[in-house]
């Protein structure tokens, strides 16, 4: 018995987090996203993540916990808040509060692809265990001047299991083809959907229903593609 006494004082392994959901949310900060918009994105993710509507949501999944980081992209990603867990209000506040502090980092040009495939390995480079995963893509284009293709790049996210969803920001005569440029072109996955937010006025209320639909679980197949009056 001597030879197993040590093995009682070994350290145990750490173990992940368990949650209902990892969510990477994807925003927009290209060049063509100015300083005023990064911050108003921010802000408006921000609100979102502290209404009363998706932490409700969050309580109701199995766990009554998703995982959220927040990723800014351009030709470069950078991590604005890195993995959280949410299990209630004073949680989603803590998020909000740091969403806004960091500088803006992300720079260049479109680089959709490599975008999608930096989500993903978020999704499997952290600690974090879960029944759903989904990238949350933001964008005001559907450009991709660097990186890897889009097709490919999804291609590989959605062959990972993992759920694309989509939200265009819509600014001209051209939104609604936007609009069903990511159905056909960014989302992907079981339940997988487009919310786009159509005027700063509706963009915090898209963004909600967005996370509200995501959180939940969308049945299997069903798209929208659908703008958000105010």
């Amino acid at each position: 018995m001597r030879w197993i006494m040590p093995l009682l004082f070994l350290p145990l392994p750490a173990l992940a987090q368990e949650v209902d959901l990892e969510l990477v949310l994807l925003a927009d900060a290209s060049g063509s996203i100015d300083q005023e918009e990064v911050e108003f994105q921010r802000q408006g993710y921000a609100t979102a993540i502290t209404h009363p509507d998706v932490l409700y949501a969050i309580s109701s999944t199995l766990t009554g916990t998703i995982a959220v980081t927040y990723v800014e992209w351009a030709a470069n990603q950078v991590v604005v808040v890195d993995w959280a867990v949410i299990d209630g209000p004073e949680a989603a506040q803590a998020f909000a509060a740091r969403l806004l502090i960091p500088p803006r980092l992300a720079t260049g040009r479109n680089a959709i692809g490599a975008a999608l495939l930096e989500g993903k390995r978020l999704i499997e480079d952290n600690q974090i265990t879960s029944l759903r995963q989904v990238i949350d893509f933001s964008g005001d284009s559907i450009g991709n001047f660097s990186g890897p293709r889009i097709s490919d790049a999804r291609a590989e996210v959605l062959a990972a299991g993992i759920t694309i969803n989509g939200l265009p920001i819509l600014r001209d005569a051209r939104a609604q083809d936007l609009a069903q440029a990511y159905a056909d072109q960014i989302i992907g996955g079981p339940g997988a959907f487009v919310v786009a937010a159509t005027s700063r006025d509706t963009f915090a209320s898209a963004v909600r229903r967005k996370l509200v639909l995501e959180i939940a679980g969308m049945p299997e197949g069903q798209v929208i593609a659908q703008a958000i009056s105010p």
